[in-house]
């Protein structure tokens, strides 16, 4: 698989990478052995990057994945996770499903989420991430949701010269931050000292509002881009999205979906399906350094690849801007 290497950075992403939130049992249960057998279809398929974060089940995704890669050669692993919500035990909720604690995995509620971006909030969060990985450093780390939260000033102030501060020292091969909108992340890009940012849902062929702030300027200050979100939570997953898809979390309004099942049109004209167009479309911006989806098992895994090697004619594009469903502005695959 093709990679690419940080602008800044002697960190090479592989095209695709492994979203591994869901082996942290986003919504429903996973068992270790199917997110296996999804890590070693990944790996055999030329997969290198794979993401994680405390947040996804409350370490579970990280002690999963520590434990599928920790024989893997380190020197062709590239491996992020994520640091400002620290895991805090709470005995109160331990009987409870983190589902039906307001959470978004099915695992007990034995610890809580708590944010920290102060520097040592961080530092003490990638030390607790590195005990559960079971390595002794990670390749980027990100700065998860700090806009959620309320904390971008602090993270921007602490947490950015911390984790600068530890990849001086080698623990960290690049640092940034991931979130779900793409203004938080242009100021930090502005602001702050960082090689890469992921960007969750902001750059798709259903919403490229990124490409109006984040994007030119990653480009021009020499940051790196990760998409993720490329399916927009399930919208753009289908090659025809069913009634109740889903457009970030929640129900697909109406228009969304007509505009979705309308660039569905065009892609099967051209003999190409909606989520392979999806995959190949963020490609085409040369800020983009890597496409994550998250995955859950060997077929969805085999699925994706199938998906990332589709060739997408330049018709497609041509006849998507004629329709009024592609921005002209926006710059699509070669």
């Amino acid at each position: 698989m093709d990679t690419q290497r940080l602008p800044r950075r002697d960190v090479a992403l592989t095209e695709v990478g492994f979203g591994a939130a869901q082996g942290g049992d986003l919504y429903r249960p996973t068992t270790h052995e199917e997110f296996a057998r999804a890590v070693e279809t990944a790996w055999d398929g030329g997969v290198r990057y794979f993401d994680t974060a405390p947040h996804y089940g409350l370490g579970l995704s990280e002690r999963r994945l520590g434990a599928l890669l920790r024989d893997r050669p380190r020197g062709e692993l590239v491996l992020s996770t994520k640091v400002g919500r620290l895991l805090v035990p709470s005995p109160s909720t331990a009987h409870e499903r983190d589902l039906d604690h307001g959470g978004m995995f099915d695992v007990p509620a034995d610890v809580r989420r708590v944010w920290d971006f102060t520097a040592d909030g961080v530092r003490r969060s990638l030390e607790e991430s590195l005990g559960r990985l079971g390595l002794d450093r990670v390749d980027v780390v990100y700065l998860h949701d700090p806009d959620e939260a309320g904390l971008l000033d602090v993270a921007i102030a602490e947490a950015i010269p911390a984790l600068a501060a530890l990849r001086d020292e080698g623990v960290i091969g690049a640092i940034g931050a991931g979130m779900n909108a793409s203004a938080p992340l242009a100021r930090v890009v502005r602001e702050g000292d960082v090689d890469v940012v992921m960007c969750a849902g902001r750059y798709t062929l259903l919403d490229p509002s990124a490409a109006d702030d984040l994007l030119p300027l990653a480009a021009e200050r020499g940051v790196g881009v990760v998409v993720a979100g490329v399916y927009n939570s399930g919208l753009l997953a289908h090659d025809r999205p069913p009634a109740d898809a889903t457009y970030d979390y929640a129900q697909a309004p109406r228009e969304l979906l007509m505009r979705a099942h309308r660039i569905a049109d065009v892609c099967e004209a051209h003999g190409v399906t909606l989520p392979a167009a999806a995959l190949a479309f963020v490609r085409g911006h040369p800020a983009v350094v890597s496409t994550v989806v998250g995955l859950r098992t060997a077929e969805q895994v085999t699925q994706a690849l199938d998906r990332a090697a589709t060739a997408v004619p330049a018709a497609l594009w041509r006849d998507l801007r004629s329709a009024g469903l592609l921005r002209a502005d926006v710059p699509a695959p070669a």
